[in-house]
């Protein structure tokens, strides 16, 4: 009963500081907006730095014992950090090209990586006021711009037609060609971590991402979608797993409700 009213504050923390960022991001969503590129030429702009800043503070107050890396400042050495047990992996602003489309599907990503698996993730849609998370041991979430929680769980049952999570602005030509030998689908547009949320929420049956992420852009939604019976593969069949190399890089991977044939599915990636 400790562990898990502990379990509990913690996640109502993550959530106020996600609110905190999110308010601070709305701020620069409503004015003219000013970008920058980074060194990789992908944009950056100052509410990525001021939510990046928020996080990275209040975490520090709450867990100080517990280090940190963000897609803003992960500039910390594979030598140093393959010791860690357990560390904080966020992105402060998933999804920097809906933020500056200014069409709302970006978000705030929180998660604890625990042995190199996302335990606990977190994820507010500022614009959208929708806030999830997910523990392994508790289960998945939504906290609606009503106030009303429910819990989140992967669809019951698969029909015929599938419904693709895709998204928004990174459709690779693996991913088209992929599609095209699909007879029957719904494509879902959208962009950010939101396409976990979609398969937790049993709105998609799975997000297939056939080309480059982050490993800031998936632990939380990672946590998400396992906490609602879903699972996030790599081509290989393996779980994503994270901190076992030096690049932050993703191989490609699809995030699946665990009720669709995953085998069948590898079988398809592989042949696309």
């Amino acid at each position: 009963m400790k562990s898990e009213y502990t379990d509990k504050l913690l996640i109502d923390e993550l959530k106020r500081i996600s609110v905190n960022a999110g308010n601070a991001i709305l701020k620069e969503y409503k004015s003219n907006i000013k970008i920058e590129k980074k060194d990789d030429s992908s944009p950056v702009t100052k509410a990525d730095l001021i939510s990046n800043e928020i996080i990275n503070e209040s975490l520090e107050k709450l867990t100080p014992d517990i280090p940190i890396v963000s897609e803003e400042n992960s500039n910390v050495s594979f030598k140093k950090r393959k010791s860690w047990n357990r560390y904080w992996l966020i992105d402060p602003l998933d999804g920097t090209k809906e933020f500056i489309k200014k069409n709302g599907e970006f978000t705030v990503n929180i998660a604890l990586i625990v042995c190199n698996e996302a335990q606990i993730g977190l994820i507010n849609a500022p614009v959208m006021k929708n806030i999830y998370w997910g523990h392994k041991k508790h289960g998945a979430h939504m906290h609606n711009q009503n106030g009303i929680i429910t819990q989140l769980k992967v669809s019951e049952t698969i029909g015929n037609t599938r419904r693709i999570a895709i998204s928004r602005s990174h459709k690779s030509d693996d991913l088209k060609k992929y599609l095209r030998n699909i007879k029957e689908y719904k494509e879902i547009g959208i962009g950010s971590s939101l396409k976990f949320c979609l398969v937790a929420n049993g709105d998609a049956d799975y997000y297939p991402r056939l080309g480059p992420t982050s490993e800031w852009d998936t632990a939380a939604g990672q946590a998400i979608l396992e906490s609602a019976g879903g699972s996030v593969l790599k081509l290989s069949g393996e779980p994503l797993r994270y901190n076992l190399k030096k690049s932050f890089l993703n191989p490609s991977f699809f995030a699946i409700n665990e009720k669709f044939d995953s085998y069948g599915l590898l079988k398809e990636l592989a042949q696309k």
